[in-house]
């Protein structure tokens, strides 16, 4: 959407999920705990990385959204970095911490291979979309999954919450401009699910 008000929403949802990735970064540093839900991660460095490519070389063409795409990309890398240093000190056998490693670079390779699929099957351009969405529903029940599974705000933080709520409002509020119902729908489940994890957070704090 190249009006000024969908650029803006744009750089709005970039800002939030920037605020988002910096703070699980310092966050999982600081507390020595991964952020960011180890399926949620995956899918989001397999979309981020793969659509900065399309954005940046694959399109012959630098848009606003390539770029967020890319500085995503480079954080996520670290998020990942974070994940398997950290994620160990939330396993609670002995197997769980041997199998730790191999489950996440498992899981990692799943992802990309989902986002693969969807490009084959759709499309790049309606790939990015649709399969956008559907991973940040997957992202919000992993995130309240990851609460419960703690039962404690470890790794969690509210501006994480409040950022990752906005951050995804934002482009749902263009699919409401262009009239497209799925943007609508699936924007409408992730606003009530981060909503109900931004509630549960404070609640837990």
């Amino acid at each position: 959407m190249n009006t000024p008000l969908g650029m803006l929403l744009v750089i709005i949802s970039g800002v939030c999920w920037s605020a988002v990735y910096v703070d699980s970064i310092r966050t999982g540093i600081k507390q020595k705990a991964y952020c960011m839900p180890l399926f949620a991660l995956g899918l989001n460095i397999a979309w981020e990385g793969i659509y900065a490519y399309y954005e940046v070389l694959g399109r012959g063409k630098v848009s606003l959204q390539g770029v967020a795409n890319t500085v995503w990309f480079f954080l996520d890398i670290l998020l990942v970095v974070t994940y398997f240093k950290y994620s160990k000190n939330d396993c609670t056998t002995e197997l769980e911490k041997k199998c730790q490693i191999s489950f996440g670079i498992l899981a990692l390779v799943i992802c990309v291979g989902l986002q693969v699929l969807f490009i084959v099957e759709f499309g790049d351009h309606k790939a990015e979309i649709y399969s956008a969405y559907l991973q940040n529903i997957a992202m919000s029940i992993a995130y309240l999954y990851l609460l419960n599974r703690r039962r404690s705000s470890k790794g969690q933080t509210r501006l994480i919450a409040i950022c990752k709520w906005i951050g995804t409002l934002t482009p749902t509020l263009i699919g409401v401009i262009e009239r497209n119902r799925f943007i609508v729908a699936t924007g409408i489940i992730c606003f009530v699910l981060d909503g109900l994890y931004f509630f549960c957070l404070s609640y837990v704090q």
